[in-house]
């Protein structure tokens, strides 16, 4: 069953090749390792070995980044409940959209977006970087950032809970991740996490 169960994982990421949306598993929202020894771990990690995250790890980072952990409330807090920001998901060849509530990864473009994010010798061997984006339009750039600080946080701790390595990286080239993610004039980029297995 767990052979079965594998399979599908990789080939759900596959469909990201295709130019198609990818549905996620249900996030896992039990297990992991202690809260202390968690935080113990944490830390920048910028040297990853490239391989490919499965459908159900990729699924619990993006709800445990920023999924929706209650009917209207996510796991990361936000100013006023703004709910302003919401992650874009580059894996290779391909970018999406986190549909949170829908728990999909919805198509936008393909492409080899490695300029776009920045310092490649990062992004190219991790298996997905998260682009955190603002909607202006919902609140002040102040508090977007703030609340970006939620998530970075969120994106750390899940990666040392599951032995994964990941940074938090504001070098990016801000106008290709605009043009490249079809952003409308009311969202910005606020930060890049790339995520990768380590070593």
């Amino acid at each position: 069953m767990k052979k079965i169960f594998l399979l599908f994982g990789v080939m759900g990421l596959a469909c990201s090749m295709q130019a198609q949306d990818i549905r996620l598993n249900p996030p896992t929202r039990t297990g992991g390792k202690a809260f202390m020894e968690t935080l113990n771990e944490r830390r920048s990690e910028r040297s990853y070995v490239k391989k490919e995250m499965s459908v159900q790890m990729l699924s619990d980072l993006l709800w445990a980044a920023n999924g929706f952990n209650r009917p209207d409330k996510r796991t990361a807090p936000t100013a006023s409940n703004k709910q302003e920001l919401e992650l874009y998901v580059v894996l290779e060849g391909a970018a999406y959209f986190y549909d949170a509530k829908q728990n999909v990864l919805k198509f936008i473009a393909k492409g080899d977006f490695t300029a776009a994010l920045g310092q490649a010798n990062i992004t190219s061997k991790a298996a997905v970087s998260i682009v955190i984006v603002a909607d202006t339009g919902k609140t002040a750039s102040k508090y977007a950032y703030l609340d970006t600080g939620y998530i970075s946080q969120n994106i750390y701790l899940y990666a040392a809970s599951a032995g994964l390595g990941t940074v938090a990286r504001g070098s990016y080239n801000g106008a290709e991740l605009f043009k490249a993610l079809k952003l409308t004039e009311k969202q910005e980029v606020t930060l890049v996490h790339p995520v990768g297995f380590l070593q």
